[in-house]
């Protein structure tokens, strides 16, 4: 099967058969990504995804769920996509989601008919980077979405029956706006009613601009007890329904997978003994290593 660079995919789709349907992203413009910085924005030929999925079919015929690559295949139209799912599900009959990453423009770009045609086409499972509820965030990251919209095409998803990730990222409002980023992320989180909320914290590496904002001071990153305090209070402030929190990234200082509401105090409880572990770090920025992993944890 062809790919092209590196291959990035969400941890849940471990066990998913990854097909590339883009090159790159075709925003690739947000200022802690590190992903596709010389990979030009490109449409695979059809024909290169149908001899693909023809040679899946001969070594996973059992497959039952496909992730579309790379970094924002819902970009593409809703045509193409249907064309995709029906090519897939001729060929891999048991397959019953077709996820992929997404993007708040993505989901804009598309009618409520044509979204509830993508649902019935098996297509679901949509990783979204929405990052924060903060506009003062999302405007540094460089997201190219406001608050306002990603609440207005999260719920156009739930309406057609579309369910997605809600990824959030501790961190990313810098050490003087934490407060205020957990309270505006658990606004729009509980307004949209994720079914799974994925959870990072901020890290970057070479080839992002903030990387260098964060070297040269300009980006005033989160001590790991302001981190800490941030996620509980984004928890403490969570009114869900039936949320999967999947919080394990290895960038975490307190990482926890659990369902919300049910485990909510054991949740904050952990974060609470991770503080105490951790009291002679609290003042100290998190030393990462690969993916953004705690190595003064």
């Amino acid at each position: 099967m062809n790919f092209t660079g590196t291959v990035y995919r969400p941890p849940y789709e471990a066990n998913s058969l990854l097909l590339e349907v883009t090159h790159g992203c075709s925003h690739n413009k947000c200022t802690f990504c590190y992903m596709y910085p010389d990979v030009k924005f490109a449409v695979c030929p059809i024909e290169q995804i149908e001899a693909d999925i023809d040679e899946a079919a001969v070594y996973y015929p059992e497959v039952t769920r496909v992730f579309l690559e790379h970094g924002d295949a819902f970009v593409l139209s809703a045509e193409r996509l249907l064309k995709i799912a029906d090519l897939i599900h001729q060929k891999l009959p048991k397959v019953k989601t077709i996820a992929m990453y997404a993007s708040i423009q993505n989901i804009k770009n598309k009618t409520d008919a044509e979204l509830r045609r993508l649902a019935d086409a098996g297509i679901g499972g949509l990783d979204i980077g929405v990052e924060s509820g903060l506009d003062e965030a999302l405007v540094y990251m460089n997201k190219g979405h406001t608050a306002k919209e990603a609440k207005e095409q999260l719920l156009r998803l739930t309406k057609a029956g579309i369910e997605y990730s809600f990824n959030a990222i501790l961190g990313c409002a810098g050490a003087d706006l934490w407060k205020e980023n957990a309270d505006a992320t658990a606004d729009l989180i509980n307004a949209v009613q994720p079914h799974l909320l994925f959870i990072g914290t901020l890290h970057a590496s070479k080839g992002c601009r903030l990387y260098e904002d964060m070297k040269n001071g300009t980006f005033k990153e989160c001590t790991i007890g302001q981190l800490l305090d941030e996620q509980q209070r984004l928890i403490e402030r969570l009114d869900l329904q039936d949320t999967i929190y999947f919080g394990s990234h290895p960038s975490n200082i307190a990482p926890m997978q659990a369902r919300l509401p049910k485990h909510k105090q054991e949740m904050i409880h952990y974060i609470e003994d991770t503080r105490k572990d951790l009291k002679a770090h609290l003042d100290e920025y998190p030393l990462r290593g690969s993916e953004g992993s705690i190595l003064n944890r």
